[in-house]
């Protein structure tokens, strides 16, 4: 699986606040946010994935590049909604953070959500895709919210400029009843790394029966339950395995019994004859002393009576 260092850009300007998503908007991005990094770490276990923020006075660093989901879940929760976007200084902040990132040959990625208006002009935005492209760095934008025209067609412009080999993509998803995390599952962002739908039968559950999961579980929602399953599955394959090697040894006891009761060997070098065989010539010679005792009366009897 693709090796990539990503970093998730949030935003958590006041327009985030606006409750067209479920529940709102910035709860949205913390679930989106939860099933990115689980879907790229499931995805390659060296993967590592950093978040910041691009709202309030200015983008800020929550959390540098971690394999440690703790970690990113704290810097959500340190998040405060404030003030309006800084869209081109962020991805800039974004890029540098890839740049010092430790293991240099994971791809490089930017994810970055924005939910309102866009202050930088198309100019701009093209010059700063045309530099991320120089620099090796794919970029997806998940555009949500009630998007001015204008502000789409800057960043569909921003798509078409810094679109490489690795893939940069750009998903609208407008307001509905479903889940944004549901939604960016079905999205070339996310389906690349082989993610199923959560809870969708009639896109996953034909075949899995639990939205595409091991078993039937999401590990993003609910980590201890998976664990707990994953464990007990362990548990119970140890010990059916360990049942079997307890029936080959029992096999191999048996064999050996069966041995043991074979007819062994006179000093001829000739096989014995077997338990039944003796006792038949046993029979047969007590049959005979028998029959030779009866004569030797008879004769007795004969010599007196002469």
């Amino acid at each position: 699986m693709v090796l990539e260092a990503t970093m998730i850009v949030v935003d958590n300007s006041e327009s985030s606040r606006n409750g067209d998503y479920v529940p709102s908007r910035w709860e949205a991005q913390s679930d989106a946010v939860n099933l990115i990094f689980s879907a790229k770490t499931q995805a390659n276990p060296e993967s590592s994935v950093g978040l910041m923020s691009m709202g309030g006075k200015g983008p800020e660093v929550l959390v540098t590049l971690t394999t440690d989901f703790g970690k990113v879940l704290d810097g959500i929760h340190r998040t405060k909604i404030r003030g309006h976007t800084h869209l081109a200084t962020g991805i800039q902040i974004a890029g540098l953070a890839l740049k010092h990132r430790q293991n240099k040959s994971q791809r490089q990625r930017i994810i970055v959500f924005t939910c309102s208006p866009i202050g930088e002009s198309e100019k701009d935005l093209v010059k700063l895709a045309k530099r991320m492209k120089k620099n090796n760095i794919s970029i997806d934008f998940i555009a949500f919210g009630d998007l001015d025209p204008e502000d789409t067609k800057k960043l569909e412009v921003f798509n078409e400029n810094i679109k490489g080999g690795d893939g940069s993509h750009l998903a609208i998803i407008p307001p509905g009843p479903s889940l944004l995390s549901d939604t960016l599952v079905t999205t070339p962002i996310l389906s690349a790394d082989g993610v199923a739908p959560r809870g969708g039968a009639e896109e996953a559950g034909a075949e899995g029966g639990g939205g595409g999961f091991e078993f039937g579980v999401d590990p993003s929602t609910d980590p201890e339950l998976a664990l707990a399953l994953r464990m007990s599955m362990e548990e119970e394959k140890a010990r059916q395995e360990k049942e079997g090697k307890k029936d080959e040894s029992k096999g191999e006891s048996l064999e050996g019994i069966l041995e043991e009761n074979q007819p062994l060997l006179d000093g001829q070098g000739e096989a014995s004859a077997s338990g039944e065989d003796k006792m038949d010539e046993d029979k047969q010679e007590s049959s005979d002393k028998k029959e030779e005792k009866k004569d030797g009366d008879g004769d007795g009897d004969k010599m007196d009576t002469a």
